[in-house]
């Protein structure tokens, strides 16, 4: 059940003020925008006004509009000449009137409590903006939006960017509500060209006394299949390319300014993300001077501490790019396409063994790479599972698969506690195949502990040690171990992961 929100009144009254604003820009978007408006006429929170801008559009969208104003005085529209989103948006900022001020782009869908739920945690908490998932439409099916993906995983109230720094991802504008008189009060507007959104969310994110995270999904980013394609389908052009990386020195300056802690985390984006539509575009450039010009000014852009700790991977390509050698990048580029899992990570040297990223011109004379380009030594992960945990009569019988990430080779040895946070256990290990351990839990060592019990793995191989505790792979959560009842003890082992 959703909380409740200060009712305003029929929405048929007309002169009241709404309590949400939803501002939304058109531009040749007839494909998809009867579906968009549908779905902001169907929310559950009615005491809207939803205020279309007319950005000079030339093919039929104007026609859809002008039937919904028609059909519910809930919607509103103005008009200017082609300016871009962004000035369009100002001008809609300008005649709402709503307590609340939401943004939505004409070919997306809002989900129809939305708005409701946005609002209602507003009400409840007093935070300046509330913010929630996002999903990709992609052919008609919804999936996760990767740009936002790991940051709305729970609900958290009453935080923020500097706090939970995962928030550095949510750089859009339209799976959030503000307050009207916190946008005003910050002075938040948006400037003409393309990406003219991130710089915005960024700055509302840092300027708000406190933020709301939903864990719903609250708006349906849409790939365009027909129909022109929007500004980030074309992202690979180079104009393209040239207002990102204006909007990315745009962030940091304000970041620099005003909360220095989040540029490393902001650097690692754009060096996870944003340059992924650089390196397309020098893949297919046919002249590739300008782009390479381009992507060195990106990159100098970048803190060095974050340059050098990316992924080895991503390490090689920046070098590539660094020197010119655009044939070499683009070979490392297909070998990064055809290793549909992570490419292997492998030892070399004995007496002071290094782990490498098993890479094309690893070591090449002609290129003559540094080794620390491909070293991939922090990006080892070890991997411990559960398998089965039987009682036999005796004890527990646990089985377990115990692996390093990109490492395929046999861990050289494994040692295996359990620990309760006050006590570690030693069990002794049978392996079992390559990867298989096999332990017993006998149930009277662990009289006067618990009442929960973790299984802590230690894998050694060439020098190199690691260290994890064994997951549940169906609940994707720690493995704990709960002998319970009294005289006996659970049969199962099982106990519900945390």
């Amino acid at each position: 059940m959703l909380p409740s929100i200060p009712s305003r009144g029929p929405k048929e009254q007309i002169g009241m003020i709404p309590l949400l604003s939803v501002v939304v820009p058109f531009y040749n978007v007839e494909p998809y925008l009867t579906e968009c408006l549908k779905s902001l006429a169907v929310q559950t929170l009615d005491d809207i006004e939803v205020i279309l801008v007319d950005d000079g559009s030339c093919d039929g969208s104007r026609r859809i509009v002008d039937d919904f104003v028609a059909s519910d005085r809930r919607f509103a529209v103005i008009e200017q000449r082609n300016q871009g989103p962004g000035p369009a948006r100002n001008m809609g900022i300008k005649q709402a009137r709503g307590t609340y001020l939401a943004f939505a782009d004409a070919d997306d869908v809002v989900p129809p409590e939305a708005y409701e739920r946005l609002v209602a945690k507003l009400a409840e908490t007093g935070s300046d903006l509330a913010c929630g998932a996002v999903g990709r439409l992609v052919d008609g099916v919804l999936e996760e939006s990767i740009l936002h993906e790991k940051v709305f995983r729970r609900p958290v109230l009453c935080t923020h960017i500097t706090d939970k720094q995962v928030l550095v991802r949510d750089r859009t504008i339209w799976n959030k509500v503000y307050r009207r008189d916190f946008w005003e009060r910050a002075g938040l507007e948006f400037a003409a060209g393309m990406y003219e959104d991130v710089p915005v969310a960024m700055q509302a994110h840092v300027l708000a006394t406190s933020v709301d995270m939903l864990g719903d999904v609250v708006y349906h980013w849409r790939r365009r299949e027909e129909g022109e394609t929007s500004i980030t389908q074309r992202r690979a052009e180079l104009p393209n390319l040239h207002q990102r990386l204006t909007a990315i020195r745009a962030v940091r300056a304000f970041l620099d300014e005003r909360a220095p802690e989040l540029l490393d985390g902001f650097d690692a984006l754009v060096l996870e993300k944003d340059i992924v539509f650089l390196f397309q575009a020098l893949e297919t450039a046919e002249e590739p001077g300008p782009v390479l010009d381009l992507a060195r000014s990106w990159v100098a852009e970048l803190g060095q501490n974050v340059l050098e700790s990316a992924p080895s991977l991503r390490r090689l390509e920046l070098h590539l790019i660094g020197r010119g050698l655009v044939a070499e990048f683009r070979k490392v580029r297909a070998f990064r396409r055809a290793r549909e899992d992570a490419a292997r990570v492998v030892p070399r040297g004995w007496r002071n063994t290094g782990w490498y990223g098993d890479y094309p011109f690893f070591r090449s004379r002609r290129l003559k790479i540094p080794d620390a380009v491909f070293d991939a030594r922090e990006e080892l992960k070890l991997h411990a599972r559960i398998e089965s945990c039987v009682w036999t009569g005796a004890g527990f019988q646990v089985r377990g698969q115990v692996t390093i990430h990109r490492v395929d080779r046999r861990i050289g040895r494994i040692d295996v506690w359990l620990s309760d946070g006050r006590r570690k256990i030693p069990l002794e290990v049978r392996r079992a195949g390559r990867h298989g351990i096999v332990v017993t839990i006998d149930p009277q060592r662990l009289a006067g502990g618990g009442p929960s019990w973790r299984l802590l793995a230690r894998a050694e191989i060439r020098g190199l040690v690691l260290k994890n505790w064994f997951r549940d792979p169906e609940a994707r959560a720690t493995w704990r171990f709960t002998p319970s009842g009294v005289p006996g003890w659970s049969r199962s082992g099982m106990d519900i992961p945390q």
